[in-house]
């Protein structure tokens, strides 16, 4: 307990909140100064008043106390691998420099975390779990949580190397973190998204701040994401195909009177012979009425969305042409005829 005293992490944390919950009680000695984590050393802890305590990583520990690893307790031993295995992260405890314990520190994957990021695969997105555990603990939480691959004991410059291959490559990238050591990874990467229970390092380094402290928010982040893309494709796609058949629908019309030969283009049959005379005006006024109505249709669609559906982006393409693009094209001749059949019958060109 009095290793965690001073960490502010939400391991430290928990690890004072268990030890009250057990009845244990600590208070720092006087004038003590706390040991942060780092990177490097993969330890922190307490010193005060002629005392040292320190926990992290088994083998940082182990080194820290001058015991190599095969000369480890057995004990101590079997309850590192038992601990690893099981998907918890060993974390050893020294006392003045000698190794007391081991503390069985687990990650709490949330319920539906697996079948989320089965949806952020079917998104065409790859998940990478990037951690300072050993492999062992690293490939158990990797299996139960179903991220596609994971980085094991990766210091803040293996984070910041392996989102810049992957930058390299073409791809953007999205970071979740919430430590200090997360922070040049969350600066470097496309989006990144620090935790409310993190450092204040990470929250600054990362583009948006989720309130939630939920790394699976960045599936909602991307849904929303790509929901606005959707959405301006798919009114862009409408629009293109809108203006390119409402023109060949009214052009036709306008020019018949000097270029007979035109007349075979208007399918459509706009306009009206008048006098022994082709008038086009109802064909423009119905192209005129047309606009101003499908500009307001697509204003709700603007408003509301594209909704999102979680599959690849050939078949996203193909929807948004088939649906759009006809439409697009199929919107003006149906429009444009009925406004100008009611234009011709009611008189007003």
């Amino acid at each position: 307990m009095m290793a965690s005293l001073a960490d502010e992490t939400p391991e430290g944390r928990s690890i004072v909140d268990y030890a009250l919950e057990k009845g244990l009680t600590g208070v720092p000695p006087k004038d003590s100064q706390p040991v942060p984590f780092s990177a490097t050393t993969r330890i922190s802890g307490l010193d005060g008043e002629g005392h040292s305590w320190r926990k992290g990583a088994v083998d940082a520990v182990l080194k820290l106390t001058g015991i190599a690893a095969a000369d480890m307790p057995i004990e101590l031993s079997s309850a590192v691998d038992r601990i690893a295995r099981s998907g918890g992260t060993p974390l050893a405890v020294a006392e003045n420099g000698v190794l007391v314990g081991v503390i069985h520190l687990k990650d709490v994957v949330k319920a539906g975390v697996k079948e989320r990021f089965a949806d952020l695969r079917r998104m065409g997105l790859r998940t990478v779990m990037i951690t300072g555990d050993n492999p062992v603990t690293a490939a158990a939480i990797a299996s139960e949580a179903g991220v596609d691959d994971f980085l094991a004991e990766a210091t803040p410059e293996d984070k910041l190397r392996l989102i810049r291959e992957e930058q390299g490559k073409g791809r953007l990238v999205a970071m979740c973190g919430d430590g200090s050591n997360d922070a040049p990874a969350l600066a470097q990467a496309d989006v990144g998204v620090a935790m409310q229970t993190g450092t204040q390092a990470a929250r600054e380094a990362g583009n948006m701040v989720d309130l939630d402290s939920d790394p699976t928010k960045v599936i909602e982040i991307v849904e929303v994401g790509k929901q606005m893309l959707i959405t301006r494709g798919a009114l862009t796609t409408f629009s293109i195909a809108n203006d390119v058949a409402k023109y060949f629908a009214i052009i036709p019309a306008m020019f018949v009177a000097q270029l007979p030969a035109l007349g075979a283009l208007n399918i459509m049959g706009l306009g009206h012979v008048r006098n022994g005379v082709f008038d086009p005006k109802s064909a423009i006024l119905s192209a005129i009425i047309f606009n101003a109505l499908i500009i307001i249709a697509l204003i709700p669609l603007a408003l509301r969305g594209v909704k999102y559906r979680p599959i690849g982006a050939g078949r996203l393409l193909q929807r948004n042409l088939l649906i759009y693009g006809l439409g697009g094209i199929v919107a003006p001749f149906i429009g444009i005829k009925i406004i100008d059949l009611l234009i011709t019958t009611i008189g007003l060109a």
